[in-house]
């Protein structure tokens, strides 16, 4: 992916998704609480710490590092007068030994921050690295990838950024920004138009509206309630094919359920809009970096 095609981390980050993001910080600094260890062995010393990549992976969430150097000098009183130079930036593919940053400024400060850095940069670049398998996986075929909410609570809008350093497009970020008729839905309203109507009849202008479907005729229900996305929830290759069928041009088609590396192409070969694919934040293995630290001369 083309450093143009990221997203900008403080776009991406703004209003309330900047609150979230600092909030999830200050708690990570909060929860390891007061660093007895280094407090007790290091005074004013300075430090010179590289973080490394230990194996193949996507980088994602390095312009966190400076927000979490500043928010961490502010919660331990330390001096904040580091350096830190980016040998690499988001979205970047990392080998074995190449070197992420390099950061040089008060022991205390690098070794108090030393694991909150390296959690987040660890768990985003994971979920960047799986996503980008997923993306490269459907190279050529014209689909999108989706991610979805099932996200870590308070991580929301980091994993999710981290799906699109990877190369997918995000679903909803929130319950607002989407309506979208699930199955207790669709059985509480006693189906796809009925629950559509009401849906439009509360909300002027509506949101989009994205029905799930599980069987052909609530494909041919949500057809003719004119949703603008059709969601086709764990049917098979030769299923959804009759299902595609059905929808004409001007209705979005989305594949969810069961979807894996294994079954991706598959799938893709269908010819849906976009398959969204929980995984990518929930089942990510995290990337491995290590920091090395030593004392600067």
């Amino acid at each position: 992916m083309s450093a143009s095609s990221l997203p900008a981390f403080d776009a991406f980050f703004s209003g309330p998704a900047r609150e979230y993001l600092l909030r999830a910080l200050d708690l990570a600094i909060e929860e390891d609480g007061e660093d007895l260890t280094s407090k007790a062995l290091f005074t004013s010393e300075r430090f010179t710490a590289v973080v490394v990549a230990k194996q193949q992976c996507v980088v994602a969430g390095l312009p966190m590092v400076p927000i979490v150097l500043e928010r961490t000098a502010t919660h331990i009183g330390a001096e904040h007068s580091s350096n830190l130079t980016m040998n690499a930036k988001d979205g970047d593919t990392l080998e074995y030994g190449d070197e992420l940053f390099q950061l040089e400024g008060d022991a205390l400060l690098l070794l108090t921050a030393e694991r909150i850095i390296l959690n987040f940069l660890c768990h985003l670049s994971g979920i960047a690295t799986l996503t980008r398998r997923y993306v490269d996986e459907l190279a050529g075929s014209g689909v999108t990838l989706l991610d979805t909410r099932k996200t870590l609570p308070g991580l929301r809008y980091p994993e999710k950024y981290a799906t699109v350093v990877g190369g997918a497009q995000n679903h909803r970020k929130n319950l607002s920004e989407m309506i979208m008729l699930k199955d207790n839905h669709i059985d509480r309203a006693g189906g796809i138009i009925p629950a559509t109507a009401m849906v439009r009849k509360a909300y002027c202008p509506c949101p989009p509206i994205e029905a799930e479907c599980r069987t052909l005729d609530e494909v041919r229900e949500a057809v003719e309630a004119r949703v603008d996305r059709i969601m086709l929830d764990n049917m098979g290759p030769e299923t959804i094919r009759e299902a595609l069928a059905l929808i004409p041009d001007g209705i979005e088609s989305e594949l969810s359920g069961g979807v894996s590396l294994e079954t991706l192409a598959e799938l893709a070969a269908t010819g849906p809009d976009f398959i969204s694919v929980g995984r990518l934040t929930h089942s990510a293995p995290t990337a491995d970096l290590s920091m090395r630290m030593r004392r600067t001369s």
